[in-house]
């Protein structure tokens, strides 16, 4: 439990500075946002990815955490999609991305420092990275990408755009390749290799890939918390029922059922089982917004589930920590 709270300490810290910082300085927060996301994106990241998955192992993580992490997902999305469908009676779009939203965590930036302290590994973010990358991302994007045709094909341009259909597939396959050969599976991929291989990086490179890495989740957490300064959620009250219902299928059912299959599914108990939990406790990711809103899906639910839920997950993986200790 200690470790739970010295995690959750930490990521609240940064995050506090960052919101501070954007509430203070508002014109240089802009600057530093501008300046640093693409330095975590294309350096500090990927560095990270390469030096924790070169120390995971690789059979734990692949044999356990990641079909766990998978199973939870695609339950997790389905309930969301249910109640979307049938009491709520939304359209394709909207359901897919509150299933996304209802679904996928943020496990890179605030899933590292509470994993790392709570469960003593990093296993169970790199499980949940390797699922969320490789395979649940993906398979949102052609989702996507099934969902917005109908209302490409009926739009005030719909002549256009069906004259040229080569056009949208083509658009839909970059999108996806991009998703997937990002720089961040790059590195995840280096890691592997070295991992599988048991190929050791000469001290003179390792030692500054361990620098960039460790830089990587203090300025995550400061852009976090920069980006929660100035939220509004529930502008559009006609989505109240969407946000609750995706944010309460996020805090609480994932973690229920990531305990369930863990537990009865796969026999784990203690630490394996908490860092299960945890994980799927998180909030959602941002990359939902970015995702929905690369496809012109109607993203804003998507966003106050990523609000709603950053505040909400703290207590839920507080009790997690408090019932699995």
């Amino acid at each position: 439990m200690t470790g739970v709270l010295l995690g959750f300490g930490v990521v609240a810290v940064l995050a506090a500075v960052g919101f501070a910082t954007a509430a203070l300085l508002p014109g240089e927060a802009r600057t530093m946002r501008a300046g640093l996301t693409p330095v975590i994106y294309y350096l500090t990241n990927p560095a990270l990815m390469v030096v924790l998955v070169a120390g995971t192992d690789l059979g734990a993580v692949l044999g356990v955490y990641t079909p766990i992490a998978l199973a939870t997902a695609a339950v997790a999305g389905a309930l969301f999609a249910l109640y979307s469908g049938l009491v709520l009676r939304r359209g394709a779009a909207r359901t897919a991305v509150g299933a996304m939203a209802s679904s996928y965590v943020n496990a890179g930036n605030i899933g590292l420092p509470i994993a790392l302290y709570a469960v003593g590994s990093a296993a169970p973010v790199v499980s949940v990275l390797l699922a969320q990358l490789l395979v649940i991302a993906p398979l949102y994007l052609l989702v996507f990408s099934w969902a917005t045709r109908p209302s490409r094909r009926a739009g005030p341009g719909a002549a256009i755009r069906t004259a040229a259909p080569g056009r949208t597939s083509t658009s839909t396959g970059r999108t996806i390749v991009r998703s997937v050969a990002n720089p961040v599976t790059v590195g995840t991929a280096a890691g592997v290799l070295l991992s599988a291989t048991g190929l050791e990086v000469p001290e003179v490179l390792w030692v500054p890939l361990e620098m960039l890495g460790q830089a990587s989740v203090p300025l995550l957490l400061l852009l976090f918390g920069m980006g929660l300064h100035g939220q509004r959620p529930f502008r559009n009250r006609a989505l109240v029922p969407d946000v609750l219902g995706g944010t309460l299928v996020k805090v609480v059912a994932m973690p229920v059922l990531a305990w369930a299959i863990g537990r009865f599914g796969f026999g784990l108990g203690g630490t394996e089982l908490l860092g299960v939990v945890v994980m799927a406790a998180l909030p959602t990711a941002q990359n939902v917004f970015l995702f929905s809103s690369q496809f012109r899906m109607p993203a804003n639910a998507a966003r106050d589930i990523i609000l709603l839920s950053s505040f909400l997950s703290f207590p839920a993986v507080l009790l997690a920590g408090l019932l699995l200790h």
